[in-house]
Parts: structure tokens; C-alpha cells; sequence
């Protein structure tokens, strides 16, 4: 029993630090710069941890998981658009999915291996908050599902 408990918590261990030292290849200068300290003022304490400290909400818990209304989804940070929400489509995974952003532009797509995993990590490609990742088993058109954190959105209602 102490052994499976000493396997699980190095197994946590290891999970959670990784979280700390993602990849930081990626040097992307972004159009919307600011401190942390700056980003501190104008966001939430949720959202600044999603979407400059990479963290993410609990599944279920997000305001658009089961949103509806027709509209654009905007970054929260920068206000950019990035879905529309005539691609958003219920992936019951408890995050608001899309098949696609707004257009090609509207996101960056950068390799994430935090979490003791490789993903693809959604980010604004307008101020390089994160927003989520997207994964290869979404519906058509596009086979694609860009599991994003409510937190890191707002909604223009059209």
C-alpha cells in the first residue's frame, strides 16, 4: 500500500511540476504587449491564470460550455475575434469546442508539453494569451476540436 501511495504521489509530483516548465521555444513578438503586473490590473484572477499563466478551468464549469446564442467569441485579453459561433458544436468533453477559429489568423498553434504530455496549445495570435488546445478527433468539415477555456473569452452577441 505505502508503495502504490509513494508511485502516485511521484506520478503527481511529476505532472505538476512539468506544468512549470513548459516549452518556451516559441519567441512570437505579439502585436498587444504588456507586464504582468499590467495584465494583473485588467484581468480577473481567473483569467489571468488561464490565459497568462496557461492554467485551465474545470471541466463543466465554464459560461459558454452549453452558450448558444449566435455571435463572435472574442479573446478576453485583447478583444480579437476568434470564433464564430456558428462552429461551435457540444464535444461533451466540458469546455466550449469549435471546428475552426474565425480564420487562420485568429490563433497560433504551438507545441505544448506541460502536464507529462504533448499537445497542441491554442494562443491569441494577437496578444499570445492561451486559450486552450485543439485536438484531431472534431467533426467536419475540418476533423478538428479547439477545446477552449470559457475564461479566456468574451461574446458579441450578433
Amino acid at each position: 500500500m505505502k508503495s502504490k501511495f509513494l508511485i502516485f504521489a511521484l506520478i503527481s509530483f511529476v505532472a505538476v511540476g512539468s506544468t512549470f516548465c513548459q516549452d518556451k521555444a516559441n519567441n512570437k513578438k505579439y502585436e498587444i504587449t504588456k507586464s504582468e503586473s499590467e495584465w494583473k490590473q485588467i484581468l480577473s484572477p481567473e483569467a489571468y491564470n488561464v490565459l497568462r499563466e496557461k492554467g485551465t478551468e474545470y471541466a463543466f464549469t465554464g459560461k459558454f460550455n452549453h452558450f448558444k446564442e449566435k455571435g463572435i467569441f472574442v479573446c478576453a485579453a485583447c478583444g480579437k475575434e476568434l470564433f464564430d459561433s456558428k462552429t461551435k458544436y457540444d464535444s461533451k468533453s466540458g469546455w466550449p469546442s469549435f471546428y475552426q477559429p474565425i480564420d487562420k489568423a485568429a490563433v497560433d498553434v504551438e507545441v505544448d508539453k506541460s502536464a507529462g504530455m504533448v499537445r497542441e496549445e491554442v494562443v491569441c495570435s494577437r496578444c499570445g494569451g492561451h486559450l486552450g488546445h485543439v485536438f484531431s478527433d472534431g467533426p467536419k468539415p475540418t476533423g478538428l476540436r479547439y477545446c477552449i477555456n470559457s475564461v479566456s473569452l468574451d461574446f458579441k452577441k450578433e
